[in-house]
């Protein structure tokens, strides 16, 4: 069967929600960025691939790590109106296309990660914390229900703004409310309902940062809260290219289908463009084999959605967010 590739870029632009980073080569901040008073980490120019798992892409503009949340405050409310904001987490989904990030990125570190829980089966979280220590913290404290955020290789942040999900389970099953600093300082709390969560999204406001979470569990036994976090881990390592330099699940499975499937009916398991590859263990994920670019990979993935929509008719979303300039 040989059809036209349909031009879907109206619905699929190629950048993270609500991250507002498009740009041509060269643009940059469009505005004012605070330097004196801040207490956290600012760097200029800053190296991104060493922060994303493709270990691809180019430089931020400018990365901000604020040292607590009256830092990251303070630092918008300063921050000029005009300059984009994006949260970054562990870069597990994301391609940081080659040119490099406009405005600034904002990393949260260890003041943002802890993990407690409260009565109720009510486990609070700071967006930088990650999957495995949530779901470990619950357990510890026989709370169920969060055990598949151990499949899911991120940040609390990333969970919450993509409604991230594995193992049957995401984050609208679980999450009560979360705290979000918007791109003026203003501290919000939004619940779940007003988050509007479909299958990978949010509706939460665009340069918005999450910094806080909490998601409500249930009563459980530890012992099989763990043995479940095994079988969870033990799936993954079994399936998915997990010791190479890949990100997330590349493509959303449509309706009724499974995305991995329809890459591999399109013939390809294993296609190689440039230093990029489609992994030959999971055809879902992509994987850089140590000289890819991010265009390589970009490019891969495209040319995989439209082999695919070739042989089935069907044009693939992608699920991996692509940032910044081309």
């Amino acid at each position: 069967m040989t059809m036209t590739c349909p031009d879907w870029s109206n619905r699929d632009d190629g950048s993270a929600p609500g991250s507002q980073l498009g740009g041509e080569v060269g643009a940059g901040s469009t505005g004012f960025v605070p330097q004196d008073g801040v207490r956290g980490r600012l760097t200029r120019n800053a190296p991104l691939a060493r922060l994303v798992w493709f270990k691809s892409g180019g430089n931020a503009d400018w990365l901000f790590e604020p040292a607590d949340r009256a830092d990251l405050i303070d630092f918008l409310e300063r921050l000029d109106p005009g300059t984009p904001v994006m949260a970054l987490g562990l870069g597990s989904n994301l391609i940081v296309r080659d040119g490099g990030v406009p405005g600034v990125v904002i990393k949260l570190g260890k003041a943002f990660a802890d993990v407690a829980v409260h009565d109720d089966c009510i486990v609070a979280c700071g967006a930088g914390a990650h999957g495995i220590l949530v779901a470990s913290t619950a357990r510890d404290a026989g709370v169920a229900g969060l055990e598949f955020l151990r499949g899911i290789p991120g940040t609390v942040g990333g969970f919450v703004r993509m409604n991230g999900g594995a193992y049957g389970r995401e984050v609208a099953d679980v999450l009560i409310d979360c705290d979000v600093v918007m791109t003026d300082g203003n501290l919000m709390r939004l619940t779940n309902r007003e988050l509007r969560y479909s299958y990978r999204h949010s509706e939460l406001p665009p340069g918005a940062v999450v910094i806080g979470a909490r998601f409500r569990g249930t009563p459980g036994d530890p012992q099989a809260i763990g043995a479940e976090m095994d079988r969870i881990a033990d799936a993954r390592e079994a399936s998915q290219p997990l010791r190479t330099k890949t990100g997330g699940s590349t493509f959303k499975n449509p309706p009724g289908e499974k995305a991995w499937q329809l890459v591999d009916t399109a013939g390809c398991r294993g296609l190689e463009l440039g230093g990029a590859q489609v992994s030959e263990k999971h055809t879902n994920f992509l994987i850089n084999t140590g000289t890819a670019t991010s265009k390589d990979i970009e490019a891969l993935g495209e040319e995989v959605r439209r082999r695919v929509y070739a042989e089935t008719g069907i044009a693939l979303e992608w699920e991996i967010q692509r940032v910044g300039r081309a």
